[in-house]
């Protein structure tokens, strides 16, 4: 699998356009929180840009996404 596809598939089924779709968000922001705190603990976080190095995602935005999965599967 090409560097390409390995990215693709850890973003999973969300986009960044999905950001500008306000029907995507969650509707209980305690859940986006709580995958926030699991990510500040994983090691893939990286704390200077709140970045997942994993797929590359800025995470304070994308665990409010509700289609958004871990590449990791922890949340």
């Amino acid at each position: 699998m090409s560097k390409w596809d390995e990215w693709k598939k850890a973003q999973g089924e969300t986009r960044p356009r999905h950001l500008l779709d306000s029907k995507k968000y969650l509707k209980d922001e305690s859940i986006a929180e709580a995958r926030l705190d699991i990510c500040k603990a994983c090691p893939f976080f990286v704390k200077t840009t709140s970045q997942c190095s994993k797929c590359g995602c800025i995470m304070p935005l994308k665990v409010k996404l509700e289609a958004a999965a871990c590449p990791e599967s922890k949340w």
